[in-house]
């Protein structure tokens, strides 16, 4: 059975908000190789400037060029935002970019994570998951989960041509996690698969946890497939 998405996401413009970090600039870097208009957001846009030319000269002239502004610019020109930011600022970067997100889909990929001497935990969230705090906070937008179990090593190696992984893709709004599935099987070795409604997305957050510890024992670079699918 294939389950490749037949939305096309070609023309639409990505920004990546928290896009100076290790999974921010992964997940823009291959977005971009592929043909895909990316913008790479931060609080100070002097680095989102500097993550943007570092980004460029690893993708050496394939695809398109990253252009790179402030989180609040990224938000209001970009069609799909994805939210890759630390947990500890997730909840007051949405409520303050509330408006310049209204009617995007937003695509929260951020793990609530807890560290200490016996390795990762997820976190309790109150709202449930950072994906419904990132609804809870986004009345106007079309928020959605995914791209939570993707290696940052991986995606930043440009000796690696494909990331063999699938996505986990979780929302309410169908036509929404359909595009977001489409624009995960734009890079090579990608899958996109709807995981369900956005009470699920707990559960693939702290299942990050998982895949540290496995990486860890394992000197791995871990990811998930989904069988029979």
């Amino acid at each position: 059975m294939s389950t490749e998405p037949t939305t096309d996401v070609t023309t639409l413009v990505v920004g990546v908000l928290g896009g100076t970090g290790p999974q921010g600039k992964g997940l823009a870097y291959r977005l971009a190789v592929t043909g895909q208009q990316v913008l790479v957001g931060s609080r100070d846009a002097a680095r989102a400037d500097a993550a943007a030319t570092e980004l460029n000269a690893l993708r050496d002239g394939a695809g398109t060029e990253i252009t790179g502004a402030d989180n609040g610019t990224v938000a209001a020109k970009a069609d799909v935002v994805i939210v890759a930011v630390p947990w500890e600022g997730h909840g007051a970067l949405l409520e303050a970019l509330r408006e310049q997100l209204a009617g995007k889909i937003v695509v929260d990929c951020v793990n609530p994570l807890g560290f200490d001497k016996q390795g990762a935990y997820a976190l309790e969230v109150p709202e449930g998951s950072a994906a419904q705090q990132a609804a809870g906070l986004l009345p106007d937008s079309r928020v959605t989960a995914a791209f939570h179990h993707i290696s940052a090593a991986l995606l930043l190696d440009a000796a690696v041509p494909q990331i063999d992984t699938d996505v986990l893709v979780l929302g309410e709004d169908r036509a929404a996690t359909d595009l977001v599935a489409a624009l995960a099987a734009r890079v090579p070795g990608m899958r996109g698969i709807y995981a369900g409604r956005l009470r699920n997305a707990h559960q693939v957050e702290a299942l990050t946890a998982n895949l540290i510890s496995v990486n860890r024992r394992y000197k791995a670079h871990a990811g998930i497939r989904v069988t029979d699918v």
